[in-house]
């Protein structure tokens, strides 16, 4: 009867476990609670906005009348059968690769140089930024003033060196309107990721420094084998960013361009995707050709945000 009792009692026991270390789903509303603020906008910001996008492209889409009817895939056809797009894909690319990665590289040995112990520290690290308070209509003047064909001071510059023999028109050629554009985009944003990566690397345990010197490595020494490894999150983070903000430059050759008529130069030659997208949905008022264009340029983004991200990782391997 003991046993009896036993047994009926053990198996009370295993059959009722699992009911009380079953966890309640209303413990976990408070997180939930929490993180729905975010889901919620980026809902009505992100995800509607882009599926909306989507479905404009799918139609003859006129801004200011409205639906025109159903055109399923036409939009992307004539766009991959359009010349101008592939020349805009080019100057997106090339002014792209022109200004981010001469830009990450220098904001990195910048970083390096205010990590180190200086005269005025903050003072140099404030000023790193100064770019950022400068508007980008600002920069994009003076700048033009500077790659200026008759009294530009780059030209001055580069004839007095020797380099040129004749003054350069910056905004004729693709490669000229390129690289003076380029210059902009590295000027404004070389102090911005410089702070960020001065950041990461004030995170560095100073111990891992000390040790190193013990052991006689040099400054470059320790800055491969100790500083990149460690701030390897943060050039992922700045990789990425930079890729996306690159492909969508729009201001800096918008402003560049003397007629800021969104045509990138009298032959295209610095149209970028989003100067394109531009002028068809604003200017030409055609939404579902730039909607279609928009989301062409988000798989681009996507993808080579992708690629370079899981660049960075593997480089650290």
């Amino acid at each position: 009867m003991a046993a009896t009792t036993s047994l009926g009692t053990t198996a009370g026991t295993a059959a009722a476990e699992p009911v009380r270390r079953r966890p309640s789903r209303l413990r976990h509303l408070p997180a939930y609670s929490f993180v729905a603020p975010f889901f919620l906008v980026f809902g009505v910001f992100g995800l509607y906005p882009l599926g909306y996008t989507f479905w404009v492209s799918l139609h003859h889409w006129d801004r200011l009348s409205g639906d025109s009817g159903f055109a399923g895939l036409e939009n992307f056809r004539e766009l991959f059968a359009d010349p101008d797009f592939y020349t805009a894909t080019f100057n997106t690319f090339s002014i792209f690769l022109l200004s981010t990665a001469p830009q990450l590289a220098l904001a990195l040995g910048v970083a390096w140089l205010l990590d180190r112990r200086l005269r005025a520290r903050t003072t140099w690290r404030a000023l790193v930024l100064v770019p950022q308070y400068v508007s980008v209509v600002a920069v994009a003047l003076v700048f033009s003033q500077l790659f200026g064909r008759d009294f530009g001071v780059v030209n001055w510059l580069l004839e007095q060196l020797g380099v040129i023999g004749s003054p350069i028109d910056w905004t004729a050629d693709s490669w000229s309107s390129h690289l003076a554009i380029a210059f902009m985009v590295m000027w404004r944003w070389t102090g911005y990721n410089a702070l960020i990566y001065l950041a990461a690397m004030q995170a560095v345990p100073r111990e891992l420094y000390e040790s190193a010197m013990v052991d006689g490595a040099g400054r470059l020494l320790t800055f491969r084998r100790i500083t990149l490894p460690a701030i390897r999150p943060t050039l992922l983070f700045t990789v990425v960013i930079s890729t996306i903000g690159g492909l969508q430059l729009f201001a800096e050759p918008m402003l560049f361009d003397q007629q800021g008529n969104a045509e990138g130069g009298t032959e295209h030659q610095f149209q970028t995707l989003t100067l394109m997208l531009f002028k068809y949905g604003f200017i030409n008022n055609d939404a579902g050709y730039a909607s279609a264009i928009s989301w062409v340029l988000f798989l681009i983004i996507a993808v080579v945000a992708a690629v370079n991200a899981l660049a960075v990782r593997r480089s650290g391997r």
